[in-house]
Formats: structure tokens, C-alpha cells, sequence
């Protein structure tokens, strides 16, 4: 920090051992002057801690707040649930108050990081969700000891699963790939976490079934996690015939390379956004799921398919926090496009073990849903974002309007019909049995729908969209209803 600068004053939130070890790391630093402690307990209060530094019930905040006593809250209880810590953050965010946490628990027993690291508070301290204890048994089940693919090893998702993996031990790791530097970023990045790790980084397109082929044979993978996918509904929506390709195309070769190379476990990665589709890439993924499920239910082969579908995953390349973080750091309005919008959202890291985990629950073909928790109203995520770096929604910050996107819809869902939800050993996945066309009849419609990509016939491609999924309702387009294909 700049020496110039006045010190930052401090209120520490918490003062059990957290709280007192950070008040002790923290009493020589220049950059901060500690200025008393906040705590729920009562037996705490009004006597002198460490520090000589008085400790306040939570009702004095707004006093405190309003005579200028301080300017930053420091959160110190990195062991509480976190339905605790956002009741707690609510209190503060009500007062425009800018917060900041210690590191988790877990960051700190491992000694990678030191309490007084400081950080912004985390997106998901805000949604109050606790993560389910992994089954070790299911997240170990089709990785450890196994040679694993995973294609779009590089995507938000892509490299989180590599993450994990790396974590169970597999024999060996098979990064698969079509941008160069998202393979360059995950492959350094496992290399400087997992030295020991044996892994292969490989440059190549889904829709190549003769190089996917010969990777597949050359390592003899036993489990493929398939995340390579186009995901953004606005990019998908101008481009589909490239997103056709991608995930229809991409999903069917991969697939097909997958049973010819007798690999043994298969993961689809699949969205909230293909039940019920109103855009192309929500519909893409439906069929991508199609063609798993009519492929799965083939006789002759030896893979267990499974399909994974789950909502919005924090922080994912060109989601709504980095992005709203970026305007709130640069002083610019939010931008929002509906005052209703919902989403389910889940962390990046919890998403991939719930895949892992549900990936080895698959008997074939099944459908495993992720419980999400509570949708959250996009709105009210963008006020608390801005409360809590200490400004003001509407007079420091803008929130701006601007209109649902093309095929944008006001709320996710993750079942097409409800009433065939199952519970599976773990509290958080769900597994369900969704309709399917059968192989022969869906082949067919597959190469019609591929025939219009080629010739990027978008009219077309969403007539053929509307063949194989019905309940595919684009946005904008008055194509009369078709009765399903072979229906």
C-alpha cells in the first residue's frame, strides 16, 4: 500500500480465535489500524480483548457506521455455516458497508494461506448454500486409478473437472481441446499443482472422430467427461449452424468414438437451459442429450452413459458476476436485462464433483439432475454486490434495464415433465428417465438437421430443431406445431 495513504480502519467481525489471531497479525501492519471487534455474543461484549480493542454487539453498526469510525468490516469466522455468514452479511450489505473476509478454513489449515490475506467477499458467501459432503466412494468410482478424458478441458467447467480429477488420482489425465490457449492455461496449471500427475494435452476438434479416435485408442480411456460445448445463448443464437456442429455434431462423434474404442464410462455435460428450449443452444443440447440416450439404449455395446444437467455455475467465463464486478470496480452502471430474471446458481468446483459423483451412479442413459437450491433473482444479486463494496444501489451505481436477449428466458428449469424424479444415495442428485426417440428414428432427423448446418440454413436449422424437440418454442417464430418425429 501506498505510505502516503492514511491506514485503512478496521472492524473486525468476530472475536472468538479467528478474530483475535488476525487482531495479533495485524496490529504492526502500517496499512491498517484496528479499531474494535463486533460480535454476537454477549459474554463478549463490552470487555477489553487484545489490543486493548473494545468489543461491540452488532446493534452499534449503524452508529458506529454513521459517525465515521471506521471503513471496512473484516469478516472473521471462517468456520461458521454460511446460512450463518449471509445472514450476517444481509446486516451489513443493509448499511452499504464494504466487507471483507479471512480465508476459509480450509485455506487456512492448509497452510497455503495465512489469516491475514484479506480477500473480497466471495459471490458464494452471498448464497448461503452449503455444499453436501462428496461421497469419496462415487467422486474416486470412474477416476482413480482410471485413465480419464475430458473434452473442452479448458472451459470454465472443462478445467475445474481436471482440477478435481487431479485430486482422485487417476492413472492418467487426457486433456482434449480446440483453443490453444485455454489447453496452454489448464495443462501449466495442473503441471505446477500436480507434478506427479501423468497428463497429456492434445489440440483437437469434437467433430474429428479420426483424431479423437486415435487418442482414445493410443491412452485406452476408460472414462470420458464430455464439457466441450457452445454455451452462450446470444453467440449461439446468431451463429447455429456452428453451434449445431459443436454440440449436436460434436456429441454424436464423440459418442460414436467413445463405443468404438470401448470406453467404459461416458459424461455428458448438459444445462438447465435444453428443458423446454427457447434458443438454439438450449435446443442443442436437448438433441445432444437425445442422441446419448438413443446411442445408450443400443444393443452391442459396452459404455454406461450418463447425462448430467445442471444450472448456472458462478464465476463460468461470461457470467453475470465477473462481469457485474467489472462494472462495480469501474464505476459503471450494471447491466441487467430483466428486473425478474432468475437463475440457479452453484460454484464451479461443486458442480464438477456433483458430476463425478452422479457420472458413477449411471446404469445407462439416465438423466441425473443437480439439486441447485433456490433460484436466485439476478437483481437482488447485483443491490448486494454493490452494498457490499460499500456503495449505494441507483446514486453510486446504475442499475440499467436493457431488455431479454433473443431466446432469453425469465427462469430455468430442469425437468421436462416432473413426476419422474427419483432420489439417488446422494441428498443432492437426482436421477430421472426423460423420453427419447430410438436410434432409427432419430439417425434420420440427426443428418437432416446436420445437412442444414452445413449449409447454414438458419430457417432451416430451427424447423428441424422443432421436429426433434417439440417443446422447442424459439423466440419470434410462429412455425406451426409438428407432431414429434416417429410420433
Amino acid at each position: 500500500a501506498d505510505s502516503n495513504l492514511p491506514p485503512e480502519r478496521l472492524l473486525i467481525y468476530g472475536a472468538g480465535a479467528a478474530g483475535s489471531q488476525l487482531a495479533a497479525a495485524l496490529a504492526n501492519h502500517r496499512s491498517y489500524r484496528l479499531i474494535a471487534f463486533i460480535d454476537d455474543n454477549s459474554d463478549l461484549q463490552h470487555r477489553v480483548v487484545i489490543q486493548g480493542l473494545q468489543v461491540y454487539s452488532p446493534a452499534k453498526l449503524r452508529l458506529l457506521w454513521r459517525q465515521k469510525a471506521f471503513d471496512t468490516v473484516i469478516l472473521a469466522m471462517p468456520s461458521v455455516t454460511k446460512e450463518t455468514k449471509r445472514c450476517i452479511l444481509e446486516r451489513l450489505q443493509s448499511l452499504s458497508i464494504p466487507v471483507k473476509t479471512v480465508p476459509s478454513l480450509n485455506e487456512i489449515l492448509s497452510g497455503g494461506v495465512s489469516i491475514e490475506k484479506l480477500r473480497k467477499i466471495d459471490i458464494a458467501d452471498l448464497l448461503g448454500r452449503e455444499e453436501a459432503t462428496p461421497d469419496i466412494e462415487l467422486l474416486q468410482m470412474q477416476v482413480t486409478g482410471k485413465v480419464v478424458l475430458v473434452t473442452g478441458a479448458g472451459g470454465s467447467i472443462g478445467s475445474e473437472l481436471c482440477r478435481q480429477i487431479a485430486q482422485q488420482q487417476p492413472q492418467c489425465l487426457v486433456l482434449y481441446e480446440l483453443s490453444e490457449f485455454a489447453l496452454y492455461n489448464i495443462d501449466l496449471e495442473l503441471a505446477e499443482t500436480y507434478p506427479q500427475l501423468q497428463r497429456f494435452a492434445y489440440l483437437g476438434n469434437v467433430t474429428d472422430k479420426d483424431h479423437l479416435s486415435t487418442v482414445l485408442r493410443e491412452h485406452q480411456v476408460e472414462t470420458v467427461y464430455h464439457a466441450a460445448a457452445y454455451k452462450h445463448v446470444p453467440l449461439v443464437e446468431v451463429n447455429p449452424a456452428r453451434g449445431i456442429e459443436n454440440n449436436v455434431l460434436g456429441t454424436w462423434t464423440t459418442v460414436r468414438c467413445a463405443i468404438e474404442c470401448a470406453v467404459k464410462n461416458f459424461v455428458l455435460i448438459s444445462t438447465d437451459k435444453a428443458v423446454r428450449p427457447t434458443n438454439v443452444m438450449g435446443t442443442s443440447k436437448r438433441v445432444a442429450e437425445l442422441v446419448v440416450q438413443a446411442l445408450a439404449a443400443q444393443p452391442g455395446h459396452s459404455t454406461r452413459f450418463a447425462i448430467v444437467r445442471f444450472g448456472n455455475v458462478l464465476n463460468s467465463s461470461g457470467s453475470v458476476v465477473p462481469r457485474f464486478s467489472r462494472q462495480i470496480a469501474q464505476g459503471q452502471p450494471i447491466t441487467l436485462t430483466h428486473r425478474e430474471i432468475t437463475r440457479y446458481f452453484m460454484t464451479i468446483p461443486e458442480a464438477a464433483r456433483l458430476v463425478m459423483q452422479a457420472g458413477a451412479m449411471a446404469s445407462g442413459g439416465e438423466v441425473f439432475l443437480l439439486d441447485m437450491g433456490e433460484p436466485i433473482r439476478i437483481y437482488d444479486l447485483a443491490l448486494q454486490m454493490i452494498r457490499l463494496s460499500g456503495l449505494i444501489p441507483q446514486q453510486d451505481i446504475e442499475i440499467k434495464i436493457t431488455g431479454l436477449r433473443p431466446g432469453e428466458k425469465l427462469y430455468e428449469e430442469l425437468l421436462i415433465s416432473g413426476d419422474n424424479v427419483k432420489p439417488t444415495r446422494h441428498q443432492k442428485i437426482f436421477s430421472a428417465q426423460e423420453h427419447f426417440w430410438s436410434w432409427e428414428i432419430l439417425q434420420p432427423q440427426l443428418i437432416v438437421l446436420l445437412d442444414k448446418a452445413r449449409l447454414n440454413d438458419r430457417a432451416g436449422i430451427v424447423t428441424q430443431l422443432c421436429n426433434l424437440v417439440p417443446e422447442y418454442q424459439p423466440s419470434g417464430c410462429n412455425l406451426p406445431i409438428k407432431s414429434p418425429v416417429g410420433g
